[in-house]
This record gives structure tokens, C-alpha cells and sequence, in this order.
């Protein structure tokens, strides 16, 4: 980021309709496939693969790094040596290329008529953009959905438009995407700002001004900082051009535009304009490292369980950001969990849908390997993937947190599909018995962990998730995050709920409705 002790028992209440019983004789009792193989994932081999995968060695993964090369190559391997195949796509070589760039903060100002503003200062941009209008279009809110779009027979192809934060409402004084008094996601601080610049770049905008006080104050404190220690900003690289995207406040929009936003939805405000923002970009190399198990009888319905394979790299003394919790953790889960799924399939008791095996690349620079993988090149169809579920953070203990030890943070699994959050109760009641949390799924929290992690790239293509997470510590990004802090018992039993939750959900009779898709 961007729990458990499970005994050998031969019998249980069977969860929904999926095949779990391994083969036996007539003198033998019926076995559930699923306990069996969970008991292959240990403490001692989560173990071993951490003190190797979070060493100094791999110098904190950072994206693109030397040290991140080395864990694509453990991973590589680890799956070879499992004879597990690797993805559709990656020629053989369970590597998904993913073009990223590093954009120094970009240097420059916006001319409108008389007024001159910079950037950093009157607005901010994180990406280059030059150009010079004639005018700019108000369009509203920038809303582009089936149900209310300020976009209808409005022609904004190649020009600047001007948008602001917030949703209407109806005379009932609902909202009109949700038909309720609570806003739509439209109004999410942590959404509003890509959904109006993907639904300007649909409609062939050049440039996007975005009137936010609310982000406008939350994305000064990253510029300020970013331009402190003169660093620059990760991101997929596109041989496309993109929208041109810049925030105002609410007094700035004032000053330059007047009372723009009481003129008609569509207008043209005629500006003397002229977009003169600079920066540099570097070309990186990294790459998601995906493997596949296919099903037995659905083979074309997918199971995806995921992970990010990155963290933060060096200090500046040198010191090393080993992440054994982010995502360590997680990474190695995923291995064991794999390892099970194999050995079920050797003794025949191969998955009905495929599971595909995802470690994603660039997450603690914006969820980017993971957007690329369902955005840009999806290796599998996303309206075959049934599911994503999602480790980040599986080996520690928040201190903030009172109760039982054996505990993990849910966070999705009731946003989209009841089904799924119901199956997940059903299966740690039946396996694991844990404590599950449910404490950061609030819509309201202020963390935001819902949109933190790989997942959510998933969840906002409508794909049932869950996250699992332990919460964050006092070595969360920090050199103190080491494999001797990790609980090995918890990061045994944390894994096995999530093999247990994967095995279910692939072999269950149907796949799992979507019954609250995202408005």
C-alpha cells in the first residue's frame, strides 16, 4: 500500500455449491479438497520466501529500479519452479510490460487576456501542456453518465473546457444519478477529479480546468512537497495524447472568468488563452509478472488474486525500505496460495475457472501496473473476471486497534456484489474463524484505503473485490518494515482465508452477481 490457525479437520459444512472433496477410497472418509490444500500454505515457507523477497538485496523494490528487477526474477522463478504456465500474452515470460515515465513537476503559466497565472501558485498541473484558444467552454459539472450528461450535443473537440466540483440535483432535492439524498462518486474526492478528465478526453477536450477548493488545498500540499525535494511524478506513458489537466480554486476561477458559473451549460466564454506548461520526461521500465492456472470446466471465467510487487526503494543515507509488510506480505502470500492451487491440480482437483496470479507493478506510484493491466492491455477479459482479490498488507498488527490478534481488515467485498461479501462470511466461519473488520469499508473514512490499492482498478470496472489489509504501523513506509516483525502465524492463517475465498468463488455453480454496480 498504496489472519489465522487452521487445523487439519476432515469435515465441515459445505459453502454454496462448489466441489470440494478430494478423492478417496470406500474405506475412507469424504475429505475437503479445500483444508487439505491450505494446510501446504506455512509459516516457514511464507517465511523463507520473505527473508529472501524483503532482504536488502532487492534494495526496497523500487519501481524501476535494479532492485525491483530482482523481484520480478524471484517471482519469475518461483513460478517455473511451481510449473505454474505464464499469462496469455507475456510470450513465456510472465512479464507485462508497463510503459511508465517519470515527469519532473512541471514549470510554466497559464496567459488569460491580461492575467498572467503560475503554476503552483493560481493553479496546478502535474503534466505538460501547451497551447493557445480562443475560448473556453463551460461545461457544468463535467458529468458524462447515461442517466445526466453535461456533455449531450455539446461539441468541445479540441478546445478548453471549464467544469466544477459537486452534482446537481433534482426539484425533490435528490440527487439525479443516485435518486437519493446521497451523492453519486461523482462527488468523491478521491474520484471526482479522473472521472471528469476521462469524460473530457472521451469527448476530445485538449485541456480541462477543474474548479475544487476541496482538492485544490488536498493537491497543493503534494505540489509544494514534490517541489521541495524536486521530484517528479510516475505515470503510464501514452503515445496518445491526454487531456491537459488543471485545478483551480474557487476565488481564481472568480477573478479570471467572473460569474461563469451561473452562464448555461455549453456557453463559450471568449478568452485570449495561451497554455504554457513544461517539464521533462524520463522513460521507465517495469513490468506486472502474471501466471495462470486454468480451469478444468469454465476455463474462460477468471479468478484474479493480486498483489504489488513494488515499494519505495532507498533512503537518501542509502538505508533500505525492505516492505516485508508492504507488500512482502502479500507477494508471498500469493505464492503460497498458488502453490496450493497446484498441488490440487497435480492430484486432479483442478479450479473450474482459471486463477490468475497478478503482481503488480508501480502501485506506490498510483496503482499503475494494476490500471494498466485493466485499462490498457488486460490479459484476460475483464467481463470474464469474476473476481479480484486483493492483498496488500497481511503480516503485522495495528496498534491502533483493539481485540482479538487474529483479525483482518475487509474492505469491498459488499460494494458490488452481495453474493461475495455473504461467501466470505460463509468461508471464515467454516475455515478460519477469524475476526473480520469491517472498520475502513466506511464509506466515510478518512483514509481512503477503499481507493489505496490495486484493487479499486478493478472494483471501478465493476468486478467484485475484496482487500484484505491489517492496517497500517509504525514502520508503514519506513526501513523499519522488516521481515523479523512480521507474524507468521497471522500471515499463515490470513493466506489460507484468501486461498479458501479464491477456491470458492472457482468453483462455485454460477459466477458471482453483480448486484450494485458503481453509479
Amino acid at each position: 500500500m498504496n489472519k489465522y490457525c487452521i487445523c487439519l479437520a476432515a469435515l465441515a459444512l459445505s459453502c454454496n455449491t462448489s466441489k470440494n472433496t478430494a478423492s478417496t477410497t470406500p474405506d475412507q472418509p469424504e475429505v475437503d479438497a479445500s483444508v487439505t490444500y491450505a494446510a501446504t500454505i506455512t509459516e516457514a515457507e511464507l517465511q523463507e520466501h520473505l527473508y529472501t523477497y524483503a532482504s536488502d538485496e532487492f534494495e526496497g523494490r523500487e519501481t524501476g529500479e535494479p532492485g525491483q528487477k530482482k523481484a520480478v526474477e524471484y517471482l519469475r522463478e518461483a513460478y517455473k519452479g511451481m510449473d505454474i504456465p505464464a499469462a496469455a500474452g507475456t510470450s513465456g515470460t510472465y512479464f507485462q510490460k508497463v510503459p511508465l515515465e517519470m515527469s519532473k513537476l512541471p514549470e510554466g503559466r497559464i496567459v488569460l487576456d491580461d492575467v498572467i497565472l503560475t503554476n503552483g501558485g493560481e493553479f496546478l498541473a502535474f503534466s505538460p501542456g501547451t497551447g493557445t484558444y480562443s475560448e473556453v467552454v463551460f461545461m457544468g459539472y463535467g458529468i458524462d453518465e447515461e442517466q445526466y450528461s453535461d456533455y449531450d450535443n455539446v461539441d468541445v473537440n479540441g478546445k478548453v473546457v471549464l467544469t466544477r466540483s459537486g452534482e446537481p440535483r433534482g426539484d425533490d432535492g435528490n440527487y439525479i444519478l443516485t435518486g437519493t439524498l446521497e451523492a453519486s462518486k461523482w462527488s468523491n474526492v478521491s474520484e471526482a477529479i479522473n472521472r471528469r478528465v476521462d469524460a473530457a478526453q472521451a469527448h476530445g477536450a485538449k485541456a480541462l480546468m477543474y474548479v475544487d477548493d476541496q482538492n485544490f488545498k488536498r493537491y497543493k500540499g503534494y505540489f509544494d512537497n514534490m517541489r521541495r525535494n524536486n521530484s517528479g511524478r510516475m505515470n503510464l506513458a501514452s503515445q496518445e495524447e491526454n487531456t491537459q489537466f488543471i485545478l483551480l480554486n474557487g476565488d481564481v476561477a472568480n477573478t479570471v472568468f467572473g460569474e461563469w458559473s451561473k452562464i448555461e451549460v455549453g456557453s463559450s466564454i471568449a478568452a485570449d488563452l495561451a497554455l504554457e506548461i513544461e517539464s521533462e520526461n524520463q522513460a521507465i521500465d517495469s513490468e506486472n509478472v502474471v501466471a495462470i492456472l486454468e480451469g478444468s470446466e469454465i476455463p474462460n471465467e477468471y479468478v484474479v488474486i493480486s498483489s504489488h510487487l513494488d515499494h519505495i526503494g532507498l533512503e537518501p543515507d542509502g538505508e533500505v525500505n525492505n516492505g516485508a509488510d508492504d507488500d512482502g506480505s502479500g507477494t508471498v502470500a500469493m505464492l503460497e496460495i498458488a502453490e496450493a492451487f497446484k498441488e490440487a491440480a497435480k492430484a486432479g482437483i483442478r479450479p473450474r475457472r482459471s486463477i490468475v496470479f497478478l503482481h503488480v507493478t508501480g502501485e506506490e506510484k498510483g496503482l499503475l501496473g494494476s490500471r494498466y493491466y485493466t485499462d490498457v492491455e488486460p490479459l484476460y477479459p475483464l467481463a470474464n473476471t469474476v473476481a479480484n482479490l486483493n492483498i496488500d498488507m497481511i503480516g503485522r498488527i495495528d496498534p491502533k486497534r483493539e481485540g482479538s490478534r487474529e483479525y483482518i481488515y475487509l474492505i469491498g467485498s459488499d460494494k458490488l456484489s452481495t453474493e461475495l461479501h455473504e461467501l466470505s462470511e460463509e468461508v471464515n466461519s467454516k475455515y478460519t474463524g477469524m475476526e473480520l473488520d469491517y472498520t475502513y469499508n466506511d464509506e466515510n473514512d478518512p483514509n481512503r484505503f477503499y481507493y489505496r490499492s490495486d484493487h479499486y482498478n478493478f472494483a471501478k470496472n465493476n468486478i467484485p473485490i475484496i482487500f484484505y489489509f491489517n492496517g497500517t504501523h509504525v514502520d508503514y513506509h519506513r526501513p523499519g518494515d522488516t521481515p523479523d516483525k512480521i507474524n507468521y502465524d497471522l500471515l499463515e492463517q490470513r493466506a489460507r482465508l484468501v486461498f479458501h475465498t479464491a477456491w470458492e468463488v472457482a468453483n462455485r455453480d454460477a459466477r458471482l452477481v453483480v448486484d450494485k454496480a458503481a453509479k
